[in-house]
């Protein structure tokens, strides 16, 4: 007798996986670490010093030549010397050619550390996401996955690449500038930097709504690629086209796409007059310090050069341009926030199906295969009804068990947590008495093969596909496989034969074609424990006695879970298991079932009354 549900292991982990989370964060959902941020670049600390120190040496030339122009204006034009003159304008020569070099050798250190920091990140979710579970691709668009890998990555480039040497380029041009200004002439100096403080505040408000503007299109741009993804397949096109829903998909598309334009203008226009006033207000600025340096001179005051005056408005457009460049990038850096927010969120989506510390690994030679099920409990929602309950099997080393009952009552889900594709919520899933989940996913994918209803082959040839299985098998394993699973002399006849592309999602093949090179490909693998997940349901009845044969000849030395709904196709199992709503409700063979005269009998009575209709 089961005890009284408990609160499951799944639901435990995530509770407390949302507590440390929070606890470790310590800021509200919503907000950027930015140490975290910081800590893409920590890798290359090296090449960032390197940057750092070309760009020390390079704002330090940069003030310089004002001096030696001030130099020429007041000394060696008024005194005629022409030595010091040619000296002065060879060293403002000599200054530009080491500024552009220094320039060049910076742009390359900093987008070689731009492009790595963007691998990184693009390699990190890409990986993250091949370790979730299989629940969260059934529930996210593939176009949405697509959007966050391409668009939201891609969205970044520009603030990772050269916005952060940008930025410290700039403060270090802006505070050598601020200083010489301050030794050429205090007063100028600070009557130019006067409404420095208010344009920095401007710009901080006009960031903050970037950001939200940036969020909401992105969420626009992953919506696209959802909708490209999945109606510019094959599957969608056909979809549309025998539905007559072609307009339909294309209108709605000239929506998503007239609504992306008006958030592109808005995020384009947003807090434009703002920053077209601080321009300009910079433009103005050097006027405005010759009309203060002229009332300066004409009130009484200290004497203030005409080469002092020009260095301080050369070095004044020196020091503008960084300042405006600043303000510029903190937009573009809000705006950026926006996006890594939606990196990060991915980056920190919860593993169900996590690898365990010290994971066995285990050769597939030394798997005998038997397969328990003890007390198996799972549901797919934590406050959902339960998909299984209390499944209590064990399959013999080397035996066929099938799985059959009605649609929805858990073969597939049963057969899943086999391959640990889910994790049970309760009891354990064992092969030779070891759990599942202390296998590492390398050796459980060793070990158990699965050959799914969903056929799925890649956009590449005949042998690609089969090889995926096992890279290192020869060309004559490859077309043993396929002899296997009766379908070796069809690829032989192509013209190409085994180097044939097969096409998007393989739409050059039959659905029968497909499922067979799927079963070639599982052969391939070899494993020990094989699921067939109605790997026959498109066959023929011809093709599929042929390729029965063929998995019966496969199944003889390997244990063997096969789920299918055409109830002929599992007679000759060793054991049958009738599931109904998520239990085993009769469990033995084919006879035994019938004999009996329960669930079984009545699904083998029916089929026989629907295929009898259908011959009539």
């Amino acid at each position: 007798m089961r005890g009284p549900l408990v609160l499951s292991r799944r639901r435990r982990r995530r509770a407390e996986r949302s507590e440390s989370d929070e606890a470790a964060a310590g800021r509200p959902k919503g907000t950027l670490d930015r140490g975290r941020l910081l800590g893409l670049f920590r890798p290359y600390r090296g090449r960032l010093s390197a940057v750092l120190a070309l760009i020390v040496l390079s704002a330090g030339l940069g003030i310089v030549s004002p001096f030696l122009l001030r130099a020429v204006l007041d000394q060696a034009i008024p005194a005629r010397d022409t030595t010091l003159l040619a000296l002065l304008v060879l060293g403002m020569i000599a200054i530009a050619i080491a500024t552009g070099a220094l320039g060049v050798a910076q742009t390359l250190l900093s987008n070689t550390v731009g492009q790595r920091v963007m691998h990184d990140l693009r390699a990190a979710v890409y990986r993250h996401l091949q370790r979730l579970s299989l629940s969260f691709f059934t529930r996210t668009r593939t176009g949405e996955i697509q959007s966050r890998i391409a668009n939201d990555i891609g969205g970044v480039q520009s603030v990772v690449t050269s916005t952060a040497t940008s930025i410290v380029s700039n403060v270090t041009t802006v505070m050598a500038a601020a200083t010489a200004m301050f030794l050429l002439d205090w007063r100028l100096a600070l009557f130019a930097f006067a409404l420095l403080p208010f344009f920095v505040w401007l710009t901080r408000r006009v960031g903050a709504e970037r950001k939200r503007i940036t969020s909401v299109r992105q969420g626009r741009l992953a919506d696209m690629s959802a909708l490209v993804e999945e109606s510019l397949s094959v599957s969608g096109m056909l979809l549309g086209r025998t539905m007559g829903r072609q307009h339909a998909l294309a209108e709605r598309f000239e929506r998503e796409s007239a609504e992306l334009a008006d958030i592109e203008v808005q995020s384009r226009m947003a807090g434009r007059w703002r920053m077209a006033s601080v321009q300009i207000a910079f433009a103005g600025m050097p006027a405005l310090v010759y009309l203060f340096g002229g009332l300066s001179m004409a009130g009484g005051g200290a004497a203030i050069s005409i080469g002092t005056l020009v260095a301080f408005t050369t070095l004044q457009t020196r020091l503008f341009f960084p300042v405006q460049s600043l303000l510029s990038v903190g937009v573009e850096v809000q705006s950026s926030l926006a996006l890594f927010e939606r990196v990060f969120e991915y980056l920190d989506l919860p593993v169900d199906v996590a690898e365990r510390e010290g994971a066995l690994e285990l050769p597939a030679e030394e798997i005998e295969g038997v397969v328990t099920f003890e007390d198996v409990g799972f549901r797919y929602a934590d406050n959902g009804e339960p998909t299984l309950r209390g499944i209590e099997l064990r399959v013999p080393a080397g035996t066929t068990l099938a799985l059959v009952g009605e649609t929805g009552a858990g073969k597939t889900t049963l057969a899943y947590l086999l391959a640990r594709l889910y994790d049970v919520d309760e009891g354990a899933v064992r092969v030779d008495g070891i759990d599942v989940r202390e296998l590492s996913h390398s050796s459980l994918a060793g070990i158990v093969g699965l050959v799914s209803q969903e056929t799925y082959l890649f956009h590449a040839s005949v042998r690609e596909n089969l090889r995926f299985a096992r890279p290192e098998a020869t060309d004559e394993e490859v077309e043993d496989a396929a002899r296997a699973a009766q379908i070796h002399g069809l690829i032989a006849s192509l013209p190409e034969g085994f180097e044939t592309v097969v096409g998007e999602r393989g739409y050059r093949f039959s659905g029968g074609e497909k499922q067979r090179i799927a079963i070639a490909r599982a052969v391939l693998r070899n494993p020990p424990i094989l699921i067939l997940d109605e790997a026959t349901s498109a066959l023929d009845t011809e093709t599929e006695r042929a390729v029965g044969r063929a998995l019966r000849d496969l199944s003889r030395d390997r244990t063997t879970v096969a789920i299918a709904h055409r109830l002929s196709t599992v007679r000759d199992a060793d054991q049958i298991a009738v599931l109904d709503e998520g239990e085993v409700v009769e469990l033995g063979t084919h006879e035994e079932l019938v004999d009996g005269g329960g669930r079984y009998a009545a699904l083998v009575a029916g089929q026989r009354r629907a295929e009898t209709v259908l011959a009539a």
